[in-house]
This record gives C-alpha cells, structure tokens and sequence, in this order.
C-alpha cells in the first residue's frame, strides 16, 4: 500500500540518524547461515549452476520475514551485470559455527579472493580478502556488490548519509557511454552506456519506514553507490556496489550489514490447498505451513458460506502434525468425508483462504485457458488475434539462415564443424517459416519441444476424445482467431501446427534440426510482440544493412536479423521427429488423409534411414534430442501403434531392458506398446509398475505433499506433471498395481497445494493463481492465461521460493510449452477418473 506522506517524513528523519537496525544477536547453529526472527543471512549457500551466469540465486543472500530480498553478494565486473556477464567460479566454502565464521574462495581468471562474513552481534560484518594486490585489468571494474529486488521496495524510501529520498518506481536515472562489454554480455554492436548511481554515501539505510524491509549497509573505507539495473534490462536489480582498491592485499574492503530483527517474530501460516477445489468423493487434503518456531497449538476450520452469505465451521476431523520438511512444520487437515456442494474456505488463526468450490465437474473446464488462450498465442508463424488485442503479428517470416559453423549460443544451441546442410553459413534456408510454437517466455523454435508436445497432445486426443473448437487457424493466410470456432477441433489444429515444422525441417535440409533462434542476445532478450523482433524480410547480404528490396526474388533486406538455423544432424532429434509425425497421422487420418499420410511416409523413411547407417551422435545442451535409445524407443513404439508393422514391434521388445533401466520417465510411453505386444511385454513391465507404486507411495513420507519436489535452477512442475501422467498410465495398464491418487495430487500440486505460496502455477486457473509470470509480456507483470509456470525453487539448504512479485525469475514463473501439453492431459486424466469414482459411489 502507499505511505501516508506524513509517516514517510516522519520515517525520514528517524532514520537520519539511525543506528543499526537489527536487535536480536544472530545465530549460527543449527542451519549453515546466520539467523535472527525475522532475518537470515545466506553466504554461498548457492553458487551459480552453469545453466546462465546470472539466475538471482548466488553469493551473499538476505531472507526478511521469509521473503527473499537481496542475492548476488559478491565480487562483480559491472556495476549492474546482465545474465551473461562475468562472473567468478566457485572454488570452496568453509563454515565455522563456533567463531560465527563464513568463508568462500572465489575465481576469476586473472584472480582470486575470498568473501568473509562474521556475526557481530546482530550485524553481518562483510569482507573482501585478497592475497595478491587486484591485477590492474580489473582496477575499476571490479567491485562488491549486493542487489536487492526491487519489488520488495517499490513505494519505500532509503536514505543516504541523512539524506532521505524515495526508491524510482521505473528507471530513469543519469547514462554514461562507455565502451562495448564482451561478446558474451551481448553489447557487442558499438559503445555501450552505463547508469550512474542514483544515490551514495558512507551509510545506506533502506526502507526505514518497514520493519520486513529495513536494512542497513555501511562502509569501513570509501563510499557506497546505488545503482538501478533496470537501466540497462527490465530485469535488473536495486544494487549497492563499492569497488575494490588497488595496490591493496589483506581485507581491501569492509560492510557492516544490518537486516531489521523482530524479537518473537513467526512466519504467518500458508495454507496449501486446491483452489480449484475438490470433487465430493475426491481426497481433500489442506497443509498449513507454519514457521517452524511456530508453536502453537491450533486448529484449521472448514467453513461453509450460506445464503446469507456468512461463513459458518464444518464439522471435520482434527488436524495432525505432519512434521518438518525443510525449514518449515506442516499441519494437515483432511477433510475427505466432506461431501456436500457448496462454497467453502478454511481459517487457520484468522488466515483465512480464498473461496473453493466442492462440487462435481471441478477439473472438467480447468484446462480451457490452455487449449483456447496459451496455445494459440504461443504459435509461431502466424498472426494471433483476441478480438481487440493483438497478442503477436505473423513473426519471422524471415526464418532462417545457416548457423556459423563451431559457433556455441547462448541459450544451449551449438553448430558442429560442418552444417551438414547443402547451406552455407549465413545462407537463406528457404521453407522454414511456418508452423511450431514459440519456446517458452522467449522466441525460439526448440525441435525437441515440437515433437514432445505434439505426441502429448496425439495421447491426450486418442486418449479422451477431446473436441473442443474455440480456435480459428488459417494457414494460407498466417492468421489465428480466438475464441471463433471453425468446425476443427483445436487440439487437432495444434498437433498440425507441430507437425509442419517438423516436416519443414525434412523437406528444406533432409533431417530434424535442433531449432531456430535468434543470433545475438539483443534479440534473444526481446520482449513484447515476436513479430516486431525481425523485419520479416528474407536477409539479402548485397544490400546495405537497412535497405529493402522488392523484385522477382521477393522481398529482402540488408538487415540481418534473421533468426539461426541449427543444423548438426543428430539422431535422437530425427527419431523423436519420427515418433511425432507417425503420431500425426493416427491423429489426422480420418480427416485429412493426404496430410496424415505425408506424415507416415515421412516417419517411415526417416525409421528406415537411420537404421541404414550409424547414429549421429552430436550433443549439446538440452536441444539435440534425448538419450539415444529412448528417442528410438519411443519411434518404434509410435510406429507400430500407426501401421502394425512387425519390424517395430521386434524393435520395441529388443530395447525394453535398457527402458526398464529409465522406468520412471519412460513408463508412459511403454505402457503405450501394451496393446500391440504380446501378453510377454506386459509381464516384463510388471514388476517395475510396482516398484514404481511404492516409490510413489514413499512419496507420502518425503514431503507432506505427497510429489516429487525437484532441486536445482528449474523448478519442479514438470516433475510433478510426469508423476501424474504416469500414474494415469500404469493404472490403467495395471489397475490392482498401481492406484489413481498420485494422478490428484499431482494437480492439487498445481493448483495451490505445495509449499511456499498457495497459488495455483496455471495463470488464470483457481481463485488465486500466478498472475506475475515469466511470458513474452513479463515486463508489463502480467501472465499469459493458461501457461504452467515451474513453480516452487528450492534453494539451498532449506528454502522453497515461488514468488508472485518479480516475473523476471525464470527457474520459477517461466512458461514453457511442454507443460501446458502435459497439463491439458493431466486434466482430463483427473476429470476421467473422478467421473469413474463418481459412478461407482452413485452404484
């Protein structure tokens, strides 16, 4: 909320003249950070992970009242560095928890140092220790930093050595023009600028006025500076920085920092639950997570609305303790024998939910945003239209010129030393421009995600017959209508869409290719409309850069901005294309047989080509396909659910050891081949089915959620999508093996039941959902209805983070295409089974 004008001054002059500002001696005993209520102190708990140089997860980290608010402590190269500027590698960390002692050894290439933080009382007092003086390269560039987000203080003030001003709330601050950085920052087109800070002093004090903000930074030496990153990118951050001095070993520089402690201070509970609600005879399951010093002994209550519309308690029965699980204790009420329609919340201690339905049909519709919103504006190729909005013009009409050979992206593509293409490097490859949806909350055309979500959405449709016609699709014209039926069913319009890339990819080079992405950050970091990021126009290099040209070779221009063509052949991508395309036409066969049939023919042939000499074997990042074995696998298995042929069948049961080493993530699609294999193959996959249902069942006991919760840079929603797919799979492949409920809790993960937050991760689904997410339109903090966003990231050693406030966590809030694939199948899968359980209960 804003600050009363005479309560800011107040606060402002206050804090002129301020001491520390935390309380409460910190500790450091039984968690590896320094801790107080209300504030932890995190050092090199988390180093970056490789996946980006920069991911906001690294270095010294302040929690405040279980919000985290500063990362990044640490030496940089740049005042306000990006995603892929510089930054140093881990060596070792040592914790001394009797002296209060926190030490880790960091590297560049031309130097070393070590980050120091003692407890002092209440204070973190922060070092930068050097055995040799800084090598004069990095005089002036390098310097200690601290950012802290700027979310967290829109609409608060900090003052300066006394000087009291108010946090920008949109950057605007002072630029000076500098030199290019690397390559790898992406500014290597000309100078660059830099911001100036936009306040120093010896003593910074932030958010004076809030006691969940309050922090406190002071210099032993020199000044501080505080800079705005989002100068430079949406997604900077507020950072305090000082540089290193020259000439100096020892500690060359000194901070004494104060987070604001609140004595008695308790997290306020989270109540995890579904707020999409429940069916009657469906589990109803609520977790309270509550601090973990948090001991009070309440009670959930259920409550009811009536038509007066009051509230009133349901009679259920009490809560159990679940126990700890990271940093928090978790209560658990089950309030399954609660069957009555109607609308409900639940209070814990006056914290009360947002309203919930129990009703029949609750998953029947949760789906659509995805189907009808999400999937059309992530269409690639095509304009898409929502009666007034414009969600993206018809993008990259230009695509795509050959990839520079031995030349390694960004974003985990890379060209091999040939491009085994009839192209040369920085050739037009003609035919690539259509069909394929756009990545995630970025631009690029990944092949791998193409044929995983096309085959998802064959197995949703063959599945659940699904028929839903909200869409328009007009390929001829490059135009996509929403919400205007047509007379397709639009899952079937989607798969199509897939598919055509798929056998672009063929027709223009003879093999899938890894993808088609932008060739500079410049463009990679674009935001807002795709069509605005090129020109559109076919990249002709005898123009000049700018001029446009129009004759009998079309249109061009002598602007390359044309996105990249990946072209290193690589199996595993040709047969997990072949396993799509033969999906497609058990799909389209009955409604365009000449389309479906290109898409056999063409599977076939890529099957028989590929068994007509040696693998190619290249690899890089996660864009060139899957292990090997389990692309081929899930070839065959495709193939032979299309034509029947013997030869995939033999193929199938020859690979099925080495899947049943990889059960966990290739179940579904083995559970696939059961009705065309004999009675055998079943056999064989029994004993893993069961090996699996009590590796779901022990997830009861890992978390109270009852779902794998991954760790790492990318959260864990896929995960959890996976683990309920695969339920669905292998309990109607072995329904006294295998039981359904791992299917519910796997969506009531995702719609608000897990830990952190209790949102729903599917934008737009349930009463409260991620509506600060990771799209195209993330510098706008809004969300794309229907995107299934990560979720929760767990950060080391005990922190699970979902934050609602700062789209531009992309481990968290980012959308990709997958998942809103695996959604729409999860969904159904969950409305099947509760329409089953329903009739059996009616019986």
């Amino acid at each position: 909320m804003p600050i009363p004008r005479q309560a800011l001054l107040a606060a402002m002059l206050m804090a002129s003249a301020m001491p520390a500002t935390a309380q409460t001696t910190l500790r450091l005993d039984r968690a590896d950070y320094f801790e107080a209520p209300g504030v932890n102190w995190l050092v090199f708990s988390n180093i970056n992970e490789g996946l980006f140089a920069d991911a906001k997860i690294s270095g010294v980290e302040l929690i405040q009242q279980g919000v985290r608010t500063a990362t990044n402590g640490d030496v940089r190269l740049a005042a306000t560095p990006g995603q892929w500027d510089p930054a140093a590698a881990f060596v070792r960390r040592h914790v001394d928890k009797a002296t209060g002692v926190i030490e880790a050894v960091m590297q560049y290439p031309d130097f070393q140092y070590t980050v120091r933080a003692e407890r002092r009382g209440g204070s973190v007092v922060l070092s930068v220790l050097l055995d040799r003086p800084l090598p004069a390269a990095q005089v002036g560039k390098a310097g200690l930093n601290l950012e802290f987000v700027p979310s967290a203080y829109f609409h608060h003030s900090y003052v300066a050595d006394g000087r009291p001003a108010l946090f920008p709330r949109y950057p605007a601050d002072a630029m000076q023009r500098t030199a290019a950085r690397n390559a790898a920052s992406g500014r290597s087109d000309g100078p660059g600028a830099e911001p100036l800070p936009f306040a120093t002093g010896r003593r910074l004090l932030l958010a004076p006025e809030d006691p969940a903000r309050r922090v406190g930074i002071a210099t032993r030496d020199g000044s501080l500076a505080l800079f705005d990153g989002r100068n430079q990118a949406q997604n900077g951050w507020f950072v305090v920085r000082q540089l290193l001095p020259a000439g100096r070993t020892g500690r060359v520089l000194e901070w004494t920092l104060d987070a604001h402690s609140m004595p008695g201070w308790l997290r306020p509970p989270v109540i995890g639950h579904s707020q999409i609600g429940y069916t009657p005879t469906g589990a109803k399951v609520a977790t309270i997570e509550l601090d973990r010093d948090d001991r009070r002994a309440l009670q959930p209550r259920l409550l009811k609305l009536d038509d007066a519309g009051r509230f009133a308690p349901v009679a259920t029965a009490l809560a159990r303790a679940w126990g700890n699980y990271l940093r928090y204790r978790y209560v658990q009420l089950d309030f399954s024998t609660v069957t009555a329609p109607g609308t409900y919340a639940i209070d814990y201690g006056g914290i009360r939910t947002a309203p919930f339905p129990i009703a029949p049909g609750v998953l029947q519709t949760v789906w659509n945003l995805t189907n009808d919103v999400y999937f059309p504006i992530a269409m690639d190729h095509v304009a898409v239209n929502e009666a007034y909005r414009v969600w993206h013009g018809d993008s990259h009409r230009d695509d795509a010129r050959q990839a520079p050979l031995n030349h390694e992206h960004i974003d985990l593509y890379r060209q091999g030393p040939t491009t085994d293409t009839p192209f040369k490097p920085g050739d037009h490859i003609p035919g690539l421009a259509v069909g394929g949806w756009l990545d995630a909350g970025d631009f690029d055309i990944r092949t791998q995600t193409q044929y995983q979500v096309v085959r998802q959405l064959v197995d949703t449709w063959e599945t659940f017959g699904i028929d839903r016609d909200t869409v328009s699709v007009d390929w001829p014209a490059r135009r996509v209508e929403m919400h205007l039926p047509d007379g397709t069913p639009d899952i079937l319009q989607q798969i199509r869409h897939g598919s055509l890339q798929l056998l672009a990819q063929h027709d223009a080079v003879g093999h899938a290719i890894h993808g088609i992405v932008e060739p500079d950050v410049g463009q990679y970091t674009h935001l807002g409309d795709a069509a605005s990021k090129t020109d559109g126009l076919v990249y002709d290099p005898r123009l000049k850069p700018y001029e446009r040209a129009d004759d009998s070779r079309g249109s061009r221009s002598g602007t390359p901005d044309d996105r990249w063509a990946f072209t290193s052949k690589a199996s595993a991508l040709d047969y997990g294309s072949a396993a799509a395309l033969a999906a497609t036409f058990r799909a389209w066969k009955d409604r365009d047989p000449v389309f479906a049939r290109r898409c056999l023919d063409l599977a076939v042939k890529i099957w028989a080509d590929e068994h007509g000499h040696a693998p190619d074997l290249f690899n890089h990042g996660n864009t060139t396909g899957g292990p090997l074995e389990m692309e081929e696998f899930t070839a065959a298995v495709e193939l032979l659910a299309a034509t029947g042929d013997q030869r995939y069948a033999d193929r199938v049961q020859a690979l099925t050891p080495a899947m049943l080493g990889s059960f966990a993530s290739m179940a579904t699609v083995m559970a696939k081949a059961i009705p065309y294999m004999p009675p055998s193959y079943r056999s064989q996959l029994e004993p893993s089915a069961r090996a699996w249902a009590a590796t779901a069942r022990a997830a009861m006991r890992a978390n109270p959620f009852g779902v794998p919760i991954t760790s790492g840079g990318w959260a864990g929603s896929g995960a959890v999508l996976n683990f309920g797919l695969t339920a669905f799979a292998l309990n109607r492949a072995f329904p006294d093996l295998v039981d359904a409920a791992p299917v519910f809790r796997a969506l009531d993960f995702l719609h608000g039941h897990h830990p952190a937050s209790d949102r729903s991760f599917v934008s737009g689904v349930g009463a409260v959902s991620k509506e600060v997410a990771y799209g195209s339109n993330r510098a706008d903090f809004s969300f794309i209805p229907g995107g299934v966003v990560p979720g929760v990231l767990l950060l080391k050693p005990d922190y699970p983070e979902a934050r609602d406030d700062w789209p531009f966590f992309w481990g968290e809030n980012e959308y990709v295409v997958p998942e809103g694939a695996m959604y729409i199948a999860l969904a159904n899968a969950g409305t099947r089974l509760a329409r089953d359980a329903a009739k059996v209960t009616i019986r």
